[in-house]
């Protein structure tokens, strides 16, 4: 068995270096009051220092995927893990480095840093999502883009012990930083180890594994051959824009979750930062679950029905639906234990659907450009990165947190229309 599951070494390194990713971007959160505190900053100004991130992820989710098509995803990996962990540790400095630079600015110096982490953790997905239109077999695509995408929930729910343990036994929210910037470099040194751009081009992959990887795809309505594609053939592709749409909604939520969610739990019902450890692992422990079974059962949908459309987009459609109905109780709830369920509900409901909107790019691209319209989807749905936290500090500032909610069910519900309409399969 050993002979034909050499790229499922590929897929967990990638999986726990995606997971240190995650757990890098959400650790601010958590370091909150600390820095809040140190520097005198108002709601809006730390939904600002939250949403500088988003600016940066953009452009590196951008153009991670046009360079990992150009020069192929291990060139991308090395110079993306390098970078965003050294600025993952400078951030420890953000604030000083703004002082000193920046005419007493903490805010510039916090924008810089956070802006340059975000550019270079943005490839990430777009350049996992090209990793894995190389190395997974066609009938368990979307199963693997859910491992990689566990990181997601899974890195969410893991911020809050390893942020917690880190503040409360350094007493120091800059070593939190330095630490996780070093792990994300010796992860990095592994997956260079075994990792090639192709499997055809690592001896360490047998003959039979060879032709599990190279099965006839499952969908075969794609791209017409022949056709030079570029960038811009994105946007003539309905399928891969409304597909975007409803990516933009899960992101949403989830940048809505990681970076408020500390906040909220601390303002409105009163928990401390030892309290966060394990409250705030809640929201997410359904949803690392439902990733996986989001792949799975987008696989299996696909192999009974031999839709596309069922598998993907109806698929999504409904469970966006749920999601939309989960934050509007949230809304309108007062009490903690509902609240807390709830908001545990729709992001396991969102989380659910991850795996699709990854999966509809791999179904509808031509091979050659997996990379960049992964990044392009990824580009445009991080803008959702920016404005949820910095909507939620307006929103939060002038009409309280309930209203966040609202705000997050609205766009959640729009993205549900959005992947009604959407064919997989059919640029």
């Amino acid at each position: 068995m050993w002979k034909t599951n050499y790229r499922y070494n590929i897929f967990f390194l990638i999986l726990l270096l995606a997971l240190i990713n995650y757990i890098d971007r959400g650790a601010l959160s958590y370091s909150g009051e600390f820095i809040i505190n140190e520097y005198g900053l108002n709601k809006e100004q730390w939904g600002n220092v939250l949403g500088f991130f988003g600016y940066g992820y953009m452009f590196g989710a951008l153009f991670g995927g046009l360079l990992s098509d150009k020069f192929g995803p291990k060139k991308v990996w090395l110079i993306a893990g390098i970078s965003w962990s050294i600025f993952e540790s400078l951030t420890a400095f953000a604030g000083n480095i703004g002082m000193m630079f920046f005419g007493g600015s903490v805010l510039a110096g916090f924008a810089l840093m956070r802006i340059l982490f975000g550019l270079t953790e943005g490839p990430v997905y777009c350049v996992i999502n090209k990793t894995i239109s190389s190395w997974a077999a066609p009938k368990e695509r979307g199963f693997v883009v859910s491992m990689g995408l566990l990181s997601t929930p899974l890195g969410a729910l893991l911020t809050a012990p390893v942020a917690v343990f880190l503040l409360s036994y350094s007493g120091s929210w800059r070593v939190t930083f330095i630490v996780l910037g070093m792990l994300g470099i010796i992860v990095l040194y592994f997956l260079m180890r075994i990792m090639t751009d192709h499997p055809c081009e690592n001896p360490k992959v047998s003959k039979e594994e060879l032709a599990i990887i190279s099965q006839k795809e499952i969908i075969e309505e794609k791209s017409q051959s022949g056709i030079h594609y570029h960038w811009w053939h994105f946007f003539r592709s309905r399928t891969l824009m409304l597909n975007t749409a409803g990516y933009f909604a899960f992101n949403y939520v989830n940048f809505l979750l990681l970076t408020w969610t500390p906040k909220y739990l601390q303002d409105v019902f009163g928990y401390n930062l030892f309290s966060l450890w394990y409250m705030g692992m809640i929201p997410w422990i359904g949803a690392c679950i439902t990733i996986l079974l989001g792949g799975k059962i987008s696989d299996l949908l696909l192999k009974k029905t031999g839709s596309a459309r069922i598998a993907r987009g109806y698929f999504a459609a409904g469970l966006l639906l749920l999601t939309t109905l989960s934050f509007l109780c949230v809304g309108f709830s007062s009490s903690v234990i509902v609240a807390i369920v709830m908001i545990a509900v729709g992001n396991a409901l969102n989380s659910f659907a991850n795996t699709v909107y990854w999966t509809v790019v791999i179904d509808t691209s031509p091979k050659q450009k997996v990379g960049t319209f992964s990044g392009m989807m990824h580009f445009f749905g991080n803008i959702a990165s920016i404005l949820a936290p910095s909507i939620t500090g307006v929103l939060v500032s002038s009409n309280g947190y309930n209203a966040m909610f609202v705000v997050a069910s609205v766009v959640t519900c729009i993205g549900m229309i959005c992947m009604l309409l959407v064919k997989p399969g059919k640029f």
